[in-house]
This record gives C-alpha cells, sequence and structure tokens, in this order.
C-alpha cells in the first residue's frame, strides 16, 4: 500500500503577492499619492475614458498613468498625446493581469514623488486581473452598456473586489437592450459597499461625479 503525505498550507498563495502590495500602499499614502486600478473587458471604453477624465482634474492635480498591454504601446501614447501627461506602457509577458511585483517593477522605472493621483489602465480582462492585488487604493470597474446587464453574474470576482464600479456608454442605452437598475442590483448582491456612477465620455454625463469620487478619495489618503 502506498505512503500518503498531508501536508497543510497555513498560508495564501498570495500572501507575497499581498505583502507587496500593502507595501506599495503604503508608500503611496506616505508621499500623497492615489492610486487608482482601473480594470474592465476589452472594449468598454477604459482609454477613452482617461482621455477624457484626466484633463478635468489636471488643473488641480499632478497625474500621471500607467497603462498594461500584452503587446504595442497603442494605449499608452492615446493618453499621452490627448492629456500631456507622462504615461508609461508596461508589456506583461502575455499574461492576462499584472501583479504587484510587476506593478512595483514598473514604479521603480516611474518617478511618483510628486503626483496627487496615479492611475494603472490594468489590461483588458475580466477574470484575472480581479485575483491579483496591484498595491492600488482603489479598484475602479468599467461595465460598458453594449456588454449586457448579466455580467456581474457571469464574472463575479470582478465585481465584488471592485470599490467603484462604472456602467459606461450610457449614451448607448437606448440602442441596446440594457437594464440599469438590474445591473446596479446584480452588483450590489455581489459588493453592497461597491459605489456605481454611470458615465459616457462620448457626452461628458456623469464625468463630474468621478472627479468628486476622485477628490474625496484623495483626501482620504
Amino acid at each position: 500500500m502506498g505512503e500518503v503525505r498531508v501536508i497543510e498550507i497555513k498560508e495564501s498563495v498570495f500572501a507575497d503577492n499581498d505583502r507587496e502590495a500593502a507595501a506599495i500602499r503604503e508608500r503611496m499614502s506616505r508621499q500623497g499619492t492615489l492610486f487608482l486600478n482601473v480594470m474592465s473587458s476589452p472594449g468598454s471604453g477604459k482609454t477613452t475614458f482617461l482621455t477624457k477624465l484626466i484633463p478635468m482634474l489636471k488643473g488641480e492635480m499632478k497625474i500621471g498613468e500607467m497603462d498594461v498591454d500584452i503587446k504595442s504601446s497603442l494605449d499608452a501614447v492615446r493618453v499621452a498625446d490627448a492629456t500631456g501627461v507622462e504615461s508609461m506602457q508596461i508589456h506583461n509577458g502575455g499574461l492576462c493581469h499584472i501583479d504587484a511585483d510587476m506593478t512595483a517593477r514598473a514604479l521603480a522605472e516611474y518617478s511618483t514623488e510628486g503626483l496627487d493621483l496615479l492611475i494603472l489602465e490594468n489590461i483588458g480582462n475580466l477574470v484575472c486581473p480581479a485575483e491579483f492585488d496591484t498595491g492600488a487604493h482603489k479598484n475602479v470597474v468599467l461595465f460598458s452598456v453594449p456588454e449586457g446587464d448579466d455580467k456581474p453574474l457571469k464574472y463575479p470576482l470582478m465585481f465584488t473586489v471592485a470599490d467603484l464600479v462604472l456602467i459606461s456608454k450610457i449614451d448607448t442605452l437606448p440602442v441596446f437592450d440594457f437594464d440599469v437598475e438590474k445591473a446596479k442590483e446584480r452588483i450590489l448582491r455581489l459588493n453592497p459597499d461597491a459605489q456605481i456612477l454611470l458615465v459616457s465620455a462620448k457626452t461628458g454625463e456623469g464625468m463630474d461625479d468621478v472627479c468628486d469620487w476622485i477628490r474625496t478619495e484623495k483626501s482620504r489618503i
């Protein structure tokens, strides 16, 4: 009869990542930089949203942006060109996420001293990015109308870790069969503490509310 060994794993497999993330958060808090991790599925409008949001805050905050992609620097260039802020492109080697160690290595190459706000535009994916703490103070999730109001049911972890959910592209509501109240109910069932705002980067609707949320969170660090 074969021998069976039993071992007990007392520590989370994410423990090292969580320690690194906590160190990043402490550093950002100490220097007064609000660090936001922006996540969504591909095509939800993260980059367009940021090109509209950043200019609205540039007059009162010094802002930096980092963009994660498997390949190309298209989004980072787009943000830099549209906003005038320094943007860093992070290539993550084909992975579906960025973790705290990758974030720390990127930050070692990006001077954040003096920044009021640092935005990480995470890779477009509703699964892997939700599993890894990047060291950001807050997780922001864009959830666009064309994706359908059942997205929280299909990708519950993403909405569970979100501090702010932005239902985006609301200018398309007349075109798509999207029930806003049903979407809100599904999000809040998963995460009663989540804040939900409706926005359109195209028309500007709701963008002032996002700026107010950022100002509030900045005052809390």
